[in-house]
């Protein structure tokens, strides 16, 4: 027999740094599952992407079991990491903070691909493209 759902909530959090602080606590503590065991799952699956900002989806089931479903890190962090960069241009049109090569553009789009609504790897890297412009970065060849 399956599980009776309860609720799915949405959230984001630094990989590899989550407590039961919020937003995590505020958003799982009303629905009474074990938050320690919820941060050590998600800090496990992604110690690779510490510190990006990495979606979550939690499915809580009514005998207070969740499953944990995480997403790739948000495109603007990646990139901001691949440009160098802290925060991007406060004036986009005018103001340009840094440059990613096509080659970098490349990599975010696999890293992406599953969370990315494109049909193919050149629609990826367009998507890519135009966070990359809205940021105020370059890309170059």
């Amino acid at each position: 027999m399956a599980k009776q759902l309860t609720a799915t909530v949405r959230f984001q959090v630094k990989g590899g740094q989550a407590t039961a602080a919020p937003p995590v606590g505020t958003s799982l503590g009303k629905y009474g599952i074990n938050l320690g065991q919820f941060v050590q799952q998600f800090n496990e699956r992604t110690k690779e992407s510490m510190g990006l900002r990495v979606p979550v989806v939690v499915k809580v089931f009514a005998d207070r079991t969740f499953d944990l479903e995480t997403k790739s890190p948000h495109s603007a962090d990646v990139l901001k990491k691949a440009a160098g960069i802290v925060q991007g241009s406060g004036n986009v049109p005018k103001l340009k903070v840094g440059q990613v090569t096509e080659a970098q553009l490349e990599e975010i789009a696999k890293l992406k691909w599953k969370d990315l609504n494109a049909r193919d790897m050149e629609n990826a890297k367009k998507i890519l493209r135009g966070t990359a412009r809205s940021m105020g970065l370059d890309v170059v060849s």
